[in-house]
């Protein structure tokens, strides 16, 4: 025994499963507290003020537009995935030319609004009218929808492509030579051996960028598109009932977690063989 601890003998320590109550704690109670007061709150309000004609009327109006919502995400982070391939290998050439116009589509694409991006293409586009009907193009861009998804697939080509680079690039460059020393041709090597693994990096932000697409699919309906959003401001215009838009808020809640426990599930089965 030290002499510390002959002339200062040791505490008891406290009992077993009592836990200071500090300032800290108390406040994230009350903050616990007040959220989930509010959602009972919200909930009894909904429940009580819930209109059985207002919701045959305009709920299925909502979810013919929330099939168009996931129509146009779909197709958008689709066709963007097939853009983003060549953008991403453009953006890791060697060619400073082919490298620079990759990263200037990139930087405009990320560093401006989405919102701005489908103003320019609707209503910047529209104004080339004549032209476009010349080359017999505008069938296509005097439609919203279709300004909307183009939008959208130029966007997140850019988003997605610079997702599948960083993934690329993470993978260590001895794979790359250990295939070239088998004599494994560049294509299978990126197929069968640097793809799967860039795979596993990306999937996270993969999954990121598909949230923030059905999130950001609300815009649409400022140029007339009817989706889930345009959809409920058309049902609040007719009965300027605020209820509606909790509806669409709990649809768009709905959808974003479901895509998240799916992507949990596919993530998890893809790197089952990581966590052995």
């Amino acid at each position: 025994m030290s002499i510390a601890e002959t002339i200062i003998p040791p505490q008891a320590p406290p009992p077993l499963g009592l836990k200071a109550f500090t300032a800290k704690r108390l406040t994230g109670i009350i903050f616990v507290g007040i959220w989930l007061a509010l959602f009972v709150g919200l909930a009894v309000w909904m429940v009580a003020d819930f209109s059985g004609e207002k919701f045959a009327k305009y709920g299925l109006r909502m979810l013919l537009g929330l099939g168009l919502t996931l129509k146009l995400v779909g197709t958008s982070l689709i066709l963007g995935a097939i853009l983003s391939l060549p953008i991403a290998f453009a953006r890791m050439s060697k060619s400073s030319a082919v490298s620079s116009i990759a990263y200037a589509y990139v930087y405009l694409f990320r560093g401006t609004p989405l919102i701005m991006q489908v103003f320019l293409i609707y209503y910047g586009l529209g104004s080339f009218k004549h032209a476009f009907e010349t080359v017999g193009l505008w069938w296509f861009f005097k439609d919203a929808y279709s300004c909307a998804l183009l939008a959208f697939v130029l966007n997140t080509a850019a988003y997605q492509a610079e997702i599948l680079r960083g993934a690329i690039l993470s993978v260590p460059r001895g794979q790359t030579e250990a295939a070239k020393a088998l004599g494994i041709h560049a294509v299978p090597t990126f197929l069968k051996v640097i793809l799967p693994q860039a795979i596993m990096v990306a999937l996270r932000p993969y999954g990121n960028e598909i949230i923030l697409m059905v999130k950001g699919s609300a815009i649409v309906s400022i140029v007339t598109v009817f989706d889930l959003m345009g959809e409920t401001k058309y049902a609040y215009s007719r009965t300027f009932d605020f209820q509606i838009y909790l509806w669409a808020a709990i649809l768009y809640l709905a959808v974003v977690e479901l895509l998240r426990n799916v992507w949990n599930a596919l993530e998890r089965r893809l790197t089952r063989h990581l966590k052995r």
